[in-house]
């Protein structure tokens, strides 16, 4: 009797159907994903809430008194703040104005570099120099370029005969499109490396079966290269305009926000509350603020990429 019991204890119980069964849990990617994802939660994630967090207080730096919670206070009085709001609005014309340009540029100097020509490979690496020179650098030579007095650009202008007189980053006029120019110039070179990466990964067959059939180089690029670019190009544009929206080295080295304001950037502005006036709570309020807009931008290109069927 007592071995009829032991076997049927040492028999392996059947599975329950009612229960739902246990998968096993590999917790092994987790330890691989870990050395990227600990600086990311420390350096983007952690300042960001705590951004978040100091946004509903009334922080600021110097005073003695402890810093107290005042809710939306902030962002009730960042609503009725037109100087905030025009650099909101010079930050919106400055990105679209680098961006468009921007692209266009670097789909052509692309589609120039796609081609077979000689030493290609030279031309490549001159693209990418802007690239590879820190933004403060860049900021640097571009007002000796357009210095007053002994700038390259006012100088070829006197040698062609049209004046050449002109104060180019301090003109209320001419401020903000001299620094568009910059930016264009600075931010050309990943878009190009990024359309051409896309123009490289066009099957060649796809090109000689439209000439073949007698589509010229318009309809080609219609039918046969823009298809193929489309999801490339969507990418780099929502990333340029993000990017180009956060400003701040380039246009800070370049004219600090000046004159009156014309180039001041949300970016600065917000700096300029926090680290010159002191309001840090008042200055997270406007971080909050640009985050949401960066947020849309997001959620817009992820809608556009989702409706289109990019990601099948």
């Amino acid at each position: 009797m007592t071995s009829v019991t032991e076997a049927r204890r040492s028999e392996p119980r059947a599975p329950d159907p009612s229960r739902p069964a246990r998968r096993a849990v590999d917790h092994g990617p987790w330890f691989l994903v870990l050395p990227a994802l600990i600086p990311i939660l420390v350096l983007s994630v952690g300042p960001l809430l705590y951004g978040i967090l100091l946004s509903f207080t009334d922080a600021q730096s110097g005073r003695t008194e402890p810093t107290r919670w005042i809710g939306t206070l902030n962002f009730q009085d960042l609503l009725q703040d037109t100087l905030f709001w025009e650099s909101f609005r010079i930050g919106l014309v400055w990105a679209v104005g680098v961006t468009v340009p921007q692209f266009l540029l670097a789909l052509g100097l692309a589609l120039l570099l796609n081609q077979d020509l000689r030493l290609r490979w030279a031309a490549r690496a001159l693209a990418i120099v802007p690239w590879a020179m820190p933004e403060v650098v860049v900021g640097i030579m571009w007002r000796l370029t357009y210095n007053p007095d002994a700038g390259i650009l006012n100088e070829t202008l006197r040698d062609l005969g049209l004046g050449g007189d002109r104060d180019w980053l301090s003109g209320l006029a001419t401020a903000l499109p001299a620094v568009i120019v910059v930016g264009v110039w600075a931010g050309m070179p990943q878009t190009t490396v990024a359309l051409l990466a896309g123009l490289q990964n066009t099957p060649r067959e796809l090109h000689e079966a439209a000439a073949v059939d007698g589509a010229g180089a318009w309809r080609r690029f219609r039918t046969v290269t823009w298809p193929a670019l489309r999801p490339v190009a969507l990418a780099i544009t929502a990333l340029n305009l993000i990017w180009n929206f956060n400003s701040f080295a380039l246009v800070y080295v370049l004219t600090n926000g000046g004159p009156g304001g014309r180039t001041r950037l949300p970016m600065l502005f917000a700096y300029e509350e926090a680290f010159r006036y002191g309001q840090f709570g008042y200055a997270a309020a406007m971080g909050c603020v640009m985050v949401a807009v960066i947020a849309v931008l997001l959620a817009v290109f992820l809608a556009g990429r989702l409706r289109g069927g990019d990601d099948r």
